[in-house]
């Protein structure tokens, strides 16, 4: 039973492009179907929604704080060690990411029984990897539908 969803942000919940102004990182797009499958259907469902990002942006702090996720961790170059802390247990826990950073937190995450996911246009070697490869690319409703699957076979264990 998977009961934490550990994200990426760039390339997953967004389109990977980073909109960069004279001041550093002005925009990023986030896909509305993306949110409403977090607010709206995995957080009811008793899934913690968790953000683990290399990077750091005020821009997903505000986002995250929109869709009620409260577990955000930014700046972090050890994903497989923050996603323990966090999980405790791997098979209980689900990822999804798109990039060869990924690649380690989600062959921990498979070698201890949890569930992978990815954009439709995730490296070749994480789709290679993966549980689930959405038809859809990263910010166009990946995540969204990596939470539908994830949904339905939580019914079934």
């Amino acid at each position: 039973m998977i009961r934490i969803l550990a994200m990426d942000v760039d390339g997953t919940l967004t389109d990977g492009k980073i909109y960069m102004g004279p001041d550093g990182e002005a925009m990023k797009a986030f896909n509305i179907k993306d949110g409403l499958g977090i607010h709206d259907l995995l957080i009811p469902a008793g899934i913690i929604p968790v953000i683990i990002t290399g990077r750091k942006s005020r821009i997903v702090e505000n986002r995250s704080r929109e869709l009620g996720i409260t577990e955000v961790h930014q700046g972090v170059s050890d994903k497989v060690q923050k996603l323990k802390e966090l999980a405790g247990d791997l098979s209980e826990a689900a990822y999804i990411g798109d990039d060869l950073n990924d690649l380690k937190c989600m062959q921990a995450v498979k070698a201890e029984g949890g569930l992978t996911g990815c954009p439709a246009d995730a490296a070749a070697e994480v789709r290679g990897l993966c549980d689930f490869v959405s038809e859809f690319r990263g910010g166009e409703g990946a995540v969204r539908d990596f939470i539908e699957w994830l949904l339905i076979k939580n019914q079934n264990v």
